[in-house]
């Protein structure tokens, strides 16, 4: 609107292509291809950036034995070989937006993209070439976790602080990131990073924006990480091949670590002029020999003119066309480092509300949720069940404890909770009766109350689940015949109830049964929140977790294929098949097993399952010794040997 509305503002196009997965998935559907067959074949594909079908089959040995024995999937691969690389589709570029001088119709054509939003036509790189301007807006989930910390802070009554203006020299943060404590921390809670932090300690901000700008494949495998660190401590001396790049380079320990390092380097000693150090700080990145041949003449040119000597000017530019090209914009890592600052001082100060925010924001990914619940137990946070008279929609803080959202809830749709939290403004519901009696029993079904029972909204009333699932009906028609007695009062006169203060309501009575079994409880608690809240089935066997497992589900997504681990979890699911080994029928199975965070599949190998058949059953905790499958974007495990959790002392010592 501030610039001229939709006619001078758009999004950009982008266009999705056919590339080796994509199109083979598009192509053997065509070619009506079982579809389990084509996805088994997509996987074989290597995971790498850029990879074409060609090179898929000289990687993968298997793809080419199937090209060659099956008549189908060598048409497959033919046609799709053919049509690799094509446009597929238009989608939105995920942060490009275009803002003309005139309307945007006087200089390219426009689309209406899935949303109705207005998307430009060409690409980013024709819209820079008809001379448009490209503004790169970059929406972070991270910005509304910091807000809704701060609101959080608020309304726990404490004194938030002011985020714009942090003290850069807080110890405890520092303390927090040297210590790799940063799980839901900005751009640093990967594995590789956390290590990062563990070696670096950072001490200033300086630090931080080092950081986001060298955790990057290209500085990782030149050996810059390394050098930094080491200068950084002390093990190894900072030298500059001139004096002049000191003031250059001091503050990266001599590493060229940013692009404008660069452009200073190439301006301070070779005369260059910023739009010529811009044009070389391109070229680097580039890597296209032709214009590096032209840049290193300037720059020795420049260099030498400066009384450099020759030699030192070469060896200042390989260095420079060593580094700079995995050079990184010093403004966009320090905006990514102070974001990463705010959520780490959030955190260190205000951990119980950061991570409330963050559940919050993260509430429709169980895997993250998992994980940052899990993050909870381990900074001894406490994670209570959703509550009739304490949740909001989101995650809450109440008495340094987090407390469950009623979205948390399945079955429980927004409309429900909407009347739920107005209604309780009028004053908290003492019993489920009073809950009935007072909320609309139409947003609210007998569904929606079933669910909420369940998972332990109403367990502040006093009430066993049990009883209350038990006698639900009876509540729903007590709530009817209040509400219609309100609606109308004269039948008051029939209602053996009455409205005077003087007289009590007597609300009918449960009946008096035992309440549900502790695994019940946890399996209905898992079903409708997606979590086990007030206890783990492996809870007990914590102790012996710690001892032997060497991986979780969180971090096994993380790691290397092939790798050896140990990991523990309850039986899931097993499903058996019929497999022909040497044309001997045999069985085998896959098996899903959840640890306290999420669930991986097992595959058991005929010669494994006829060894551990019998104890494969659901519910049974086991320790399972195996190597992780990577294929494309699924993780399993090949399962080695699998035990009886309680046999792990005597079979593993």
């Amino acid at each position: 609107d501030r610039y001229g509305g939709a006619d001078y503002v758009a999004q950009i196009i982008t266009f999705g292509k056919l590339k080796a997965k994509a199109v083979i998935r598009d192509v053997g559907r065509v070619l009506d291809i079982p579809l389990g067959e084509v996805d088994q074949i997509a996987k074989m594909i290597p995971e790498a950036i850029g990879i074409t079908l060609e090179d898929a089959l000289k990687q993968e040995p298997a793809l080419n034995e199937l090209v060659k024995n099956k008549k189908e999937i060598a048409e497959l691969f033919e046609i799709s070989m053919v049509l690799e690389g094509l446009t597929r589709h238009a989608s939105t570029h995920a942060a490009g937006v275009v803002i003309g001088d005139r309307p945007l119709v006087e200089y390219l054509p426009l689309y209406k993209g899935k949303k109705g939003e207005i998307v430009t036509q060409f690409d980013m790189k024709r819209v820079e070439q008809i001379g448009l301007v490209k503004f790169d807006f970059l929406g972070l989930r991270t910005l509304t976790v910091i807000d809704n910390t701060l609101k959080i802070i608020k309304q726990a009554g404490k004194v938030g602080p002011d985020i714009l203006n942090l003290d850069f020299s807080a110890n405890k943060t520092y303390h927090l990131l040297s210590t790799a404590d940063t799980s839901g921390v900005f751009q640093l809670e990967s594995s590789g990073m956390k290590d990062l932090l563990v070696r670096l300690r950072p001490e200033c901000f300086d630090d931080i924006t080092a950081l986001v700008a060298l955790y990057r494949p290209g500085p990782m495998e030149s050996g810059m990480i390394d050098d930094y660190v080491e200068r950084k401590h002390g093990r190894k001396k900072v030298k500059y091949i001139v004096p002049e790049l000191g003031d250059i380079l001091q503050e990266t320990y001599g590493v060229i670590v940013y692009q404008e390092q660069v452009m200073k380097i190439a301006g301070g000693l070779a005369n260059y002029s910023m739009a010529d150090a811009d044009v070389l700080r391109k070229a680097m990145g580039k890597k296209n020999p032709e214009d590096m041949a032209k840049q290193r003449s300037s720059f020795m040119e420049g260099a030498v003119g400066n009384s450099i000597p020759e030699d030192k000017a070469t060896q200042i530019f390989d260095l420079m066309e060593k580094f700079g090209g995995y050079g990184f914009n010093k403004s966009h890592s320090a905006a990514y480092a102070f974001i990463a600052f705010q959520t780490a001082y959030l955190k260190a100060h205000f951990p119980v509300e950061f991570m409330a925010a963050l559940l919050t924001s993260e509430m429709n990914d169980s895997d993250k949720v998992s994980k940052y619940i899990d993050e909870c137990r381990t900074h001894m946070i406490d994670i209570l069940p959703p509550d009739i008279n304490e949740s909001s929609k989101g995650f809450g803080v109440f008495e340094s404890k987090i407390r469950f959202g009623l979205a948390a809830v399945k079955n429980v749709g927004e409309a429900a909770i909407e009347t739920i939290i107005a209604e309780r403004e009028n004053g908290n519901f003492p019993s489920i009766f009073d809950f009935c009696e007072r909320v609309d029993l139409r947003k609210v079904n007998k569904r929606v109350l079933e669910s909420l029972i369940k998972c332990g909204v109403f367990d502040s009333t006093g009430e066993y689940r049990s009883r209350l699932m038990n006698g639900v009906e009876l509540a729903v028609n007590h709530g009817n015949r209040i509400q219609k007695k309100k609606a109308d009062p004269q039948l008051s006169l029939f209602d053996t109830l009455t409205d005077s203060p003087d007289v009590l309501i007597e609300y009918p009575k449960f009946e008096e049964i035992d309440e549900w079994d502790k695994s019940t409880l946890l399996a209905i608690e898992k079903e409708l929140l997606g979590f086990y809240i007030s206890g783990h089935p492996l809870g007990a066997y914590q102790s012996l977790i710690d001892k032997y497992a060497t991986i979780n589900t969180l971090d096994l997504k993380e790691a290397k294929d092939k790798t050896s681990v140990k990991i523990a979890g309850i039986i899931r699911n097993i499903k058996i098949i019929k497999t022909n080994k040497r044309k001997k029928e045999q069985l085998m199975a896959f098996v899903e097993i959840e640890d306290l965070n999420s669930t991986v599949e097992l595959v058991v190998f005929p010669e494994l399952y006829m060894e551990v058949c019998d104890i494969l059953m659901e519910t049974n905790p086991v320790f399972v010794q195996g190597k992780v499958q990577l294929r494309e974007k699924t993780v399993s495990i090949i399962a080695d040997k699998i035990i009886p959790m309680d046999m792990a002392e005597t079979l593993w010592t």
